[in-house]
């Protein structure tokens, strides 16, 4: 993976990190199922008007669309309007790098190195130490609906790499289109149309004006721009190096959650934290060349 690559993977992590905090007025405003129908349904109305459809199989993009779109976000925002805490979210969600890999070898074939193995542990194991201090304040049914959107993430990034699109922005864009039918239904089915025209009636007041902001950076910044990016980056290089890079989302998440929100991390989150780092960071170092003489590897690394 080059340097420039792992730059626009750190750049994404950022991206995603503060997509938590802009979340919450969102959430507080629009009901759950109700606001990720209209985050997709924004992008894929001018997308079908004004974008070409990529040259990818279909089954592909509907797979990308169901898995990283509508599972995703579907169970995330369910996650954290039943008291899912942003950092704890931020954090359990990112199990999607170690299902990526998973999945990755079991469909894909995709060889996992003894360094990568060696990161993603190391990464996993950091994470699993703040999840098991933060449990104690949050339930288990939020905990359990963040990670089924981490595995249907992990699906839609094996459907974005099977894909191989010419244009990655186009088919990030397309995937759009997929969500917006079946979030509406679930939404009209489990929270009513009252709930959702009461969303929009109140867009004036400041609860509506914050939960717009939020909403904004949702689809313009987390969506459509840090999403084409990671599906440059699961193009480009194989998903077992790219997808550890997500576990580093959570620390940027916990941390403006600690300046934004007032959560604020134990010692012992803050030191795991540097673990999940290293681990990711380990994991994506390039294979080390051998000199001319030396003895083969027995592992690749």
């Amino acid at each position: 993976m080059s340097v420039r690559d792992r730059l626009l993977a750190l750049f994404v992590v950022v991206l995603w990190g503060l997509n938590f905090i802009a979340m919450h007025p969102m959430l507080d405003h629009f009901p759950p199922l109700f606001a990720a129908a209209l985050r997709f349904a924004v992008i894929a109305v001018p997308t079908i008007l004004f974008i070409p459809r990529p040259k990818v199989k279909l089954r592909w993009l509907i797979g990308f669309g169901l898995g990283f779109g509508t599972g995703q976000f579907a169970f995330l925002f369910l996650a954290l309007t039943n008291g899912m805490p942003t950092g704890l979210a931020s954090l359990v969600l990112q199990a999607s790098a170690p299902f990526t890999v998973l999945l990755g070898g079991m469909f894909l074939r995709e060889p996992l190195s003894a360094r990568q193995l060696t990161g993603i542990l190391a990464a996993v194991a950091g994470m699993g130490v703040i999840a098991w201090h933060r449990a104690e304040n949050a339930v288990l049914l939020p905990v359990v609906l963040t990670l089924l959107g981490a595995l249907c993430w992990a699906a839609g990034n094996l459907c974005s790499r099977q894909a191989k699109p010419d244009n990655p922005i186009h088919f990030t864009l397309w995937m759009s289109v997929v969500p917006p039918i079946p979030m509406f239904a679930l939404s009209t089915i489990f929270e009513g149309p009252a709930a959702q025209w009461q969303s929009l009636v109140t867009l004036g007041t400041g609860d509506g004006l914050l939960g717009l902001a939020g909403f904004a950076y949702v689809v313009l910044i987390g969506t459509v721009l840090g999403s084409s990016i990671w599906t440059v980056l699961m193009r480009r290089n194989p998903a077992n190096v790219v997808a550890p890079f997500s576990l580093l989302v959570p620390v940027v998440g916990m941390s403006a959650a600690f300046f934004v929100l007032g959560e604020t991390p134990a010692l012992v989150e803050v030191l795991a934290g540097l673990v999940v780092v290293a681990g990711v960071l380990y994991g994506s170092l390039p294979r080390r060349q051998r000199s001319a003489g030396a003895l083969p590897d027995l592992v690749s690394s």
